[in-house]
């Protein structure tokens, strides 16, 4: 039995090694999270460990299910980015405590999802069931959109949560200067830029205390949906000279999944 394990284990390609151990260490990670939520008597963090969990699972299933091969450095930023989101940025509080950490997130995600799109609109480009082929720029835009599209709906989601469940997905910034038409006297569509000097909300001085009015969503919502056009249009770049290339980009393969072929084992 001990030769049949080590025999198995010598099988399994180094990349394989390394997607278990990550995948592992991390999946720990959120299992001790998970308890400590439990002792704290915290259901909303044990909710979001397990759903953590079940993410997890979502790479294995379209690897598994689907049959589409997950590069491993785009397997290994997918759990990663779980985590960060997750674990560290919902539980252990880095949105508020770590700076530029969303943007960080959602740049990332910019830049996974186009890469996701560029694999998308390749897969069926290289099929031959489709007697169209899409040049190389026509599937950059598309992958640009896709990842657009994505980071567009997450708004929506962290909006409709806000909304409807009173959470706060959309973090405020705080506002020193209000800059409106509507305050202009004369009713022109002339700017007036009215310097907050003075603001009380319920007895209390948020200027003094916040040093400003608090701006609830927009502005952390455009920087959001700025900073995914970014990574969209990074990688959307690099998948144009991939796709122009025939694929022989090796930077861009390590992040572009492909449909694996059917004598082609999985890992």
């Amino acid at each position: 039995m001990k030769r049949a394990k080590n025999t198995s284990a010598q099988k399994m390609p180094a990349h394989a090694r390394k997607r278990l151990t990550v995948r592992g260490i991390l999946s720990f990670l959120v299992l001790l999270s998970i308890v400590r939520q439990a002792m704290n008597h915290n259901f909303e963090g044990i909710f979001v460990g397990v759903l953590t969990l079940v993410l997890f699972a979502v790479p294995l299933i379209i690897d598994r299910r689907l049959g589409i091969d997950l590069p491993p450095a785009l397997e290994t930023i997918i759990y990663l980015f779980i985590f960060s989101a997750e674990i560290l940025g919902e539980i252990n509080s880095f949105y508020t405590r770590i700076p530029y950490w969303d943007t960080m997130l959602h740049t990332i995600n910019g830049f996974l999802m186009a890469a996701i799109g560029i694999a998308l609109v390749d897969i069926l480009n290289r099929s031959d069931r489709f007697a169209f082929k899409l040049s190389p720029l026509f599937v950059a835009v598309v992958a640009f959109c896709f990842s657009m599209t994505v980071g567009v709906l997450w708004e929506f989601f962290e909006f409709s949560m806000d909304s409807f469940f009173a959470t706060d997905m959309q973090k405020d910034f705080v506002v020193t200067q209000v800059n409106s038409v509507l305050l202009n006297p004369d009713g022109l569509n002339t700017v007036m830029h009215v310097p907050i000097r003075s603001l009380v909300v319920n007895g209390e001085d948020w200027l003094a205390k916040y040093g400003g009015y608090l701006d609830i969503g927009i502005i952390d919502t455009m920087k959001d949906l700025l900073v995914n056009f970014i990574g969209a249009v990074v990688f959307s770049v690099i998948g144009y000279f991939y796709v122009k290339t025939r694929g022989k980009g090796k930077f861009a393969k390590r992040f572009i999944p492909r449909l694996r072929q059917k004598d082609e084992p999985q890992d």
